[in-house]
């Protein structure tokens, strides 16, 4: 004993002698401890803790310490539960905090959020397996027609050249681009000179060669929809663009609010707004028009558009004011991302330098692909498959309002008639404010991978989850949605009592 009278005992797990802790505070020293294991790297991800049993008889402790010291880990997302493997350390466990604090509550599945927007933890979460996975964005990537795709790839190969093969044109191989421009008209209500398209590898390409350009131009300046996307905010910002946040209600971009803001650019998304759902109305349409043709640049990102289920179909706005659109869409929601196929069609004045930017970047998209696509597109077999997807996506999107509706029957659901996502906000009884990056935490814990709203905000606003529905099916979406209100509805003090499904 030492001279206070307490046991001295000691572990070879991380050299720990109980001497060391303060008196009445065991259980917080040991947390501490492991933290700094953890942040030193001498604890890392699947490490196994020892049993609290065998812990706190080395120690000379209380069971009851341990447990308690396990308990806060488990809580603050250090550590998760495996079950017959005991107290693992956390694939991404938190390491940030003051020793001995635990005012953060980072996600008990085992990844950390972080203070600002969320930047690191956005890719993070990206790759976190759950055994429902809600993310927005994905297709029903089953349904890629393989046998189509074969047929025209057969068809393609059978017709070419040898001089095909070689390098190809920058801009995107001619045949591809009549049969987008074809595609457009009849889809989007663009009527255009194929020769003013450029294939890119999707809307993320778009915006860098976008951003190239008019940052040599000297504008450094974009405006955003705010909520909007995270992705895409990030991506204009990784090419030193500063983003301008604009606010976003339900008939879309608020544009006099653009126009005090001064930017020369916007970055919007009217056929099916991220991530609210909203359609830009009539008079915002004209609002914004009229304020391109007054020297503004739209960048239009034609997210969602093919799919709508309970709406008309909304023509691109690039129709209305060619002159000053960047359009930009790709294959990525009817087909899959893997493709890595879109298009881009910037004003005359910006086009020389979009193509070169593109040659500057990859020599121009791969031949092959868009001759396949080119091939799909001109048989009608491309609009099958569209027909085809947005049935299925249509019943899935009725599947989780159900689901919603029988199991969070309070939530609000958001951009429901179009999209591939929904978002819902949640009635807060006396006002209590909804922290939806520890919500979206705690469901991961459970096994449900969802959103937080707050992600895709610059300003403070509403809280709520963004929810993807068309990448599982129905009967999962139910079972995701009764998991998600468990959590929802669970009290506060039951985090971490989760572990990843």
């Amino acid at each position: 004993m030492d001279r206070d009278g307490r046991s001295i005992g000691s572990a070879d797990f991380l050299s720990l002698r109980i001497e060391q802790a303060p008196a009445g505070a065991m259980s917080g020293w040991l947390v501490d401890r492991i933290r700094s294991a953890v942040r030193d790297g001498r604890l890392r991800p699947d490490d196994r803790l020892p049993a609290s049993r065998t812990l706190a008889a080395d120690l000379g402790v209380s069971r009851g310490v341990i447990s308690e010291a396990y308990r806060r880990l488990l809580d603050d997302g250090v550590v998760v539960t495996g079950g017959r493997a005991g107290t693992l350390i956390a694939r991404a466990a938190p390491i940030t905090g003051r020793p001995g604090t635990t005012e953060r509550r980072p996600a008990p599945s085992g990844f950390t959020f972080d203070d600002g927007a969320g930047s690191d933890v956005f890719t993070a979460l990206r790759a976190q397996p759950a055994r429902y996975d809600l993310s927005p964005g994905l297709p029903d990537l089953t349904a890629f027609p393989r046998t189509d795709w074969l047929r025209a790839e057969r068809v393609v190969l059978d017709r070419l050249s040898p001089s095909s093969f070689g390098y190809g044109d920058p801009a995107g191989a001619p045949a591809f681009r009549r049969a987008v421009a074809g595609w457009l008209a009849r889809y989007r209500g663009i009527v255009t000179d194929p020769d003013r398209i450029v294939i890119v590898a999707g809307v993320a390409q778009a915006l860098a060669l976008v951003c190239r350009v008019l940052r040599r131009r000297g504008l450094t300046e974009i405006a955003v929809e705010d909520p909007g996307s995270l992705g895409a905010r990030r991506q204009l910002e990784h090419w030193d663009m500063t983003t301008v946040p604009v606010p976003v209600d339900g008939e879309g971009l608020q544009v006099d609010r653009l126009r005090a803001t001064g930017a020369p650019a916007v970055l919007v998304s009217p056929a099916h707004q991220f991530p609210m759902g909203v359609v830009l109305s009539g008079a915002r349409r004209r609002e914004l028009v009229d304020w391109a043709g007054d020297g503004g640049l739209i960048i239009e990102d034609d997210y969602d558009a093919e799919h709508r289920y309970d709406r008309p179909p909304v023509t691109a706005l690039q129709a209305a004011r060619p002159d000053r659109t960047c359009y930009a869409g790709s294959v990525s929601k009817i087909l899959a991302p893997a493709l890595r196929i879109g298009w881009l069609i910037p004003p005359p004045g910006l086009r020389d330098d979009v193509i070169a930017a593109k040659q500057q970047a990859d020599l121009g998209n791969p031949v092959l692909a868009q001759l396949v696509l080119a091939e799909l597109m001109e048989s009608g077999r491309l609009e099958r498959q569209l027909r085809v997807v947005r049935r299925r996506h249509q019943r899935r999107r009725d599947a989780m309002i159900e689901a919603l509706q029988e199991n969070l029957p309070t939530a609000t659901v958001h951009g429901a008639a179009a999209g591939l996502h929904l978002t819902v906000t949640f009635d807060r009884p006396h006002g209590e404010p909804l922290d939806d990056l520890d919500l979206a935490a705690r469901a991961l814990a459970a096994g449900v991978k969802v959103q937080p709203l707050s992600w895709h905000r610059v300003r403070p606003g509403p809280a709520g989850l963004v929810l993807g529905y068309a990448a599982g099916p129905a009967g999962q979406l139910a079972e995701a949605i009764a998991v998600l209100a468990s959590v929802v509805t669970a009290p506060r003090d039951d985090v971490g009592a989760h572990p990843i499904g």
